[in-house]
């Protein structure tokens, strides 16, 4: 299964305090922590489980199906990033939030490229429609 971007999220905060409690950080320059709150990994853990749970259901490779999946999981992000102020997911988190759906799509069979060609998209803006993050 694709790995979540919270995964690597977490184990930057936890390698982040490990560094901050023997001394190797100042405090100061410690941010992982304000980036990302235990709330914010919970509630998008929760967002990216629900289109877990969702994707075997597509293995049919029905276009609508998988888009509406995509606008799914794309509009729920979309709360998550409003219930933190807009400032949820800035570039870098934007960036694996889109590999990870495209690569969970992936690995369900789902050839993206062309999902995202016979709708007249690039490869890439599998979410745009629908991100506001």
């Amino acid at each position: 299964m694709a790995e979540r971007p919270t995964t690597n999220w977490r184990k930057g905060v936890a390698e982040e305090a490990s560094k901050v409690a023997v001394g190797a950080l100042d405090p100061d320059c410690a941010c992982r922590g304000e980036l990302f709150p235990a709330e914010l990994l919970l509630e998008t853990d929760a967002v990216l489980g629900a289109f877990e749970a969702e994707l075997p259901t597509l293995a049919d490779g029905d276009d609508a199906r998988v888009f509406a999946a995509v606008e799914r999981v794309v509009l729920a992000l979309n709360a998550v990033n409003e219930a933190h102020d807009e400032c949820a997911f800035e570039t870098e988190e934007r960036e694996q939030l889109c590999a990870y759906i495209d690569e969970a799509l992936t690995e369900q069979g789902i050839d993206v490229a062309a999902l995202t060609a016979r709708s007249g998209l690039g490869r890439h803006e599998l979410t745009d429609r629908w991100r506001d993050w």
